[in-house]
């Protein structure tokens, strides 16, 4: 179970997933709160994985247009989406597994950060607007504000289960909960 001896199974699961070819690179995704980064931070402290929050990797113009509540174009995302392919690649060339909380709205974004490769899996956390816009309103100290969650979901495009390598999580279940079925999931991958 992922829970327990953190870094044994953390690098017995590493170890299994590299040797099979499985994902190891968790992108934890979906529209602004929705719960990325705390189910991310509970994987990771599970897995002992290192996590890097998307957000960080935005550039400056991005936050500032998001906090006066422009909602980004392809272009305006094009530089972060680098960024957080850069990271994965990064990790993959070097065997390390890892986590990035990022959005990935739409699929061109997620084929984008996987960039092909194999070791990539994608943790969609998904909700309607009426499960995520409460969070939002309650939510202090980020820059992103609750009036764009309308701009979050038009630009949605939701993961084809049947050709992304993907896995769906309902948010109405408690975060602890989340990140156990995303470490259940793992564990279980043949290898």
């Amino acid at each position: 179970m992922c829970d327990t001896q953190q870094n044994t199974a953390s690098v017995s699961l590493s170890h299994r997933l590299r040797k099979a070819g499985r994902p190891c690179v968790l992108i934890v995704m979906g529209v602004s709160g929705c719960g990325k980064s705390t189910v991310a931070q509970l994987i990771a402290d599970r897995l002992g994985w290192p996590l890097i929050e998307g957000d960080d990797l935005h550039p400056a113009n991005n936050i500032a247009r998001m906090s006066q509540g422009v909602p980004l174009t392809d272009a305006d995302r094009a530089p972060w989406l680098d960024r957080i392919a850069a990271q994965v690649r990064a990790w993959g060339e070097q065997g390390q597994c890892g986590i990035v909380t990022c959005s990935s709205l739409k699929r061109k974004y997620r084929e984008r950060i996987a960039g092909g490769s194999a070791d990539v899996c994608f943790v969609y956390l998904k909700g309607s607007k009426d499960d995520i816009a409460p969070r939002l309103r309650e939510r202090t100290g980020h820059f992103m504000p609750a009036t764009m969650l309308d701009s979050q979901f038009a630009t949605l495009e939701e993961p084809d289960m049947k050709d992304e390598v993907v896995l769906e999580l309902d948010v109405t279940a408690p975060q602890e909960e989340l990140a156990e079925l995303a470490c259940d999931h793992l564990s279980r991958l043949p290898g």
